[in-house]
């Protein structure tokens, strides 16, 4: 009896049936395509080369970015085919379609509560267990929840010493100043005619502009409001829809923007990253955090 294989590509079939050949010599991880690890290392360097057109946001594959752009063009091609919710995501309709079936196969041995997702129930668990993965790298604070790492960071960051004397931009190390500075002397820079700000890209200097004009392109079709980044009208209109497509892993709460989903998230996990330098009381959101502060003026 003969077997043929299935892979018609000889190079990847004998790749795929030695060893991996390769190896990060970072954290050990290996694959089998060198593309694979370039992509890889992008998580190590920090390295975002996949820059968004439309905002600031940069990221490590250009899959991630694929999915980002939606935010902006609306495009949601995951429909669920029990009710018309249309969505951006595979993974945010795969857990819309447990709303129909209310399975909640995931279970807390400790407190008996049921989740949807396996992710939401390793993340509660923690309360029970204590546990902190999420280790800051400025001082010796551990969290349960990346997003309560991130905000406690920006504390950190509020300090920072090393400035770009061209921008607003600041960092805690010096070689990373350096190295932004040579984004400043790159040809066909765009410079503000406002103030002294640069821009690599003409898009970003548009932008720019308009906290200058005050101009705002982007008007609400179902108010007058209007708004100088399409962004923030495709958040806006959620208001007028109804639609919530931020869903809480944890709960049955849905929010229509990103940063309310974050700050709620910091309900679950009992974190206030957010701390008064002066006293030491802490909060969930950092605009608790400045009201607390005039208390001290």
């Amino acid at each position: 009896m003969t077997f043929v294989c299935e892979t018609n590509n000889l190079k990847l079939h004998i790749t795929d049936t030695t060893e991996t050949q390769y190896k990060c010599n970072i954290c050990a991880q290996t694959y089998l395509r060198k593309w694979d690890l370039k992509r890889h290392l992008n998580i190590h360097t920090g390295d975002k080369p996949f820059k968004c057109s439309q905002c600031d946001r940069a990221f490590f594959e250009n899959k991630l970015l694929k999915i980002h752009m939606r935010m902006h063009t609306g495009e949601k091609p995951y429909q669920c085919n029990q009710c018309e919710k249309t969505f951006s995501q595979k993974n945010n309709l795969n857990s819309h379609m447990k709303t129909h079936t209310g399975e909640k196969p995931f279970r807390c041995s400790e407190c008996d509560k049921n989740f949807t997702r396996n992710t939401a129930l390793i993340i509660h668990q923690r309360i029970h267990t204590g546990e902190k993965p999420y280790q800051c790298s400025y001082c010796d604070k551990g969290f349960a929840h990346n997003i309560s790492l991130k905000a406690h960071i920006r504390i950190h960051l509020d300090q920072i010493s090393y400035k770009c004397r061209q921008c607003d931009k600041a960092f805690t190390v010096k070689t990373k100043l350096l190295k932004h500075y040579k984004s400043h002397t790159k040809e066909n820079l765009y410079q503000c005619s406002h103030c002294d700000k640069t821009f690599s890209q003409n898009n970003s200097l548009t932008r720019h502009l308009r906290t200058h004009t005050g101009e705002k392109p982007y008007q609400c079709n179902h108010c007058e409001k209007t708004f100088s980044r399409k962004y923030h009208l495709h958040s806006h209109l959620k208001t007028h829809t109804g639609e919530k497509p931020y869903q809480c892993s944890q709960c049955d709460h849905a929010f229509s923007d990103n940063k309310y989903l974050k700050c709620h998230l910091m309900k679950h996990s009992g974190e206030n990253p957010f701390q008064c330098i002066q006293c030491g009381k802490a909060y969930a959101m950092k605009a608790s955090l400045v009201r607390h502060q005039k208390t001290h003026t």
